[in-house]
């Protein structure tokens, strides 16, 4: 029987080219319609907004930390495609006793491409999954460095929340010629103060629509802390989503990033 492995280092069999699909990750999910499937995609999480016609046709099984385990074993998939940092371990580890999990874990953009190669082999779309990884880094190759250097990346407010080196979203920042002013903190997601970040002095900061959805006043309001730095909101998407998303992500880097700081 085939075997396949995950990126936690686990086995997962399947026994035939799975024709019934649960997606517990959004950015997944939008790989897996990008690949060419359709009707073998028969579960998605409340969170998987794009495509949006599978938004409103799909059956939803739960939020990516809250699934419904039991709408899940009534579906009776033949593979589940999860992640080991959006979704949670019991849940999944239960899910495993019954049903082939395959296990993304994705902190760049090498793991990024790696995911695209692997579900496309299970999915019997490997040609279309080599075209997206192509085009992704075609479109990363050609990406400019932007002209800002130092950047603070908040993904929550109350308490204000960060990144730290060994995530995605750092990745992201780097490959944009960007330097994360707490890349060195412990925590992956480390807490911040209005002090700290007073104290990093950061020339841009980056306010995304997820996982919290920043507004035009908090631009406001940070900006009265630190008034020398450029404030933007930004689509969260682009730096935190790992699937074929990817293709579209240098293009959007280079339109919000790659502005004189004066003209911003």
């Amino acid at each position: 029987m085939p075997e396949f492995l995950d990126q936690t280092g686990r086995k997962v069999i399947l026994p035939n080219i799975p024709k019934r699909i649960i997606s517990l990750v959004p950015s997944q999910t939008e790989l897996l319609f990008d690949l060419g499937l359709r009707n073998e995609i028969i579960g998605i999480t409340k969170f998987c907004i794009h495509p949006e016609e599978w938004f409103h046709s799909k059956t939803r099984i739960g939020g990516t930390k809250q699934l419904n385990l039991e709408k899940i074993k009534a579906l009776n998939p033949d593979l589940i495609i999860a992640n080991k940092e959006e979704n949670t371990k019991e849940q999944i580890e239960e899910l495993m006793n019954d049903f082939s999990v395959w296990t993304s874990d994705v902190k760049t953009l090498d793991d990024a491409l790696e995911m695209i190669d692997s579900i496309g082999k299970m999915v019997d779309k490997e040609g279309e999954a080599k075209n997206i990884i192509k085009q992704i880094n075609n479109n990363f190759n050609i990406l400019l460095k932007s002209s800002f250097k130092k950047v603070l990346y908040l993904i929550w407010k109350d308490p204000f929340m960060t990144i730290n080196k060994d995530t995605f979203i750092n990745d992201m920042i780097q490959r944009c010629g960007l330097d994360n002013v707490f890349s060195n903190r412990p925590d992956r997601y480390p807490e911040i103060t209005i002090d700290d970040i007073i104290k990093a002095n950061p020339e841009l900061v980056l306010l995304p629509s997820e996982p919290y959805p920043f507004k035009e006043k908090h631009v406001q309001k940070i900006k009265n802390s630190i008034p020398n730095s450029t404030v933007i909101l930004v689509n969260g998407e682009y730096f935190s989503w790992y699937g074929s998303r990817l293709i579209h992500a240098p293009k959007y880097f280079r339109k919000i990033l790659h502005l004189k700081k004066n003209n911003i």
